[in-house]
């Protein structure tokens, strides 16, 4: 069982920066990969970007560019750096966790990160 625990997430005007952390617990080795997806209202969740913990990254078309994950293996923490924030980025964003991203084994509770002018 993974616990996931999130920070961050808040209201940005159009342009603007937000960090997001998560911080992994009773993962032991069960976790390779450490990531977001994010649900905007109305839409199914979505995936938005991943790191391995050899520091491969992967990320969602619509983000490349613009958000940047990093990781500290030490405190098994994740950061997702998201700059140039646009209103089509306003959803929940939940951290995962897992050997691999596409199948987690642990959420966290959800962040909103909201973009408006």
């Amino acid at each position: 069982q993974v616990q996931l625990v999130e920070s961050g997430g808040g209201f940005v005007q159009p342009g603007g920066s937000l960090r997001l952390s998560c911080v992994a617990s009773g993962s032991g080795n069960s976790i390779d990969a450490m990531g977001w997806y994010r649900q905007a209202p109305g839409k199914q969740r979505e995936f938005v970007a991943a790191i391995s913990r050899a520091g491969t990254t992967n990320y969602a078309d619509s983000v490349k560019g613009r958000f940047t994950i990093s990781r500290n293996n030490a405190n098994n923490t994740a950061y997702l750096q998201m700059n140039n924030l646009k209103p089509e980025d306003t959803a929940v964003y939940y951290c995962a966790a897992g050997m691999l991203i596409s199948a987690p084994r642990g959420w966290g509770q959800g962040t909103q990160v909201s973009v408006s002018s």
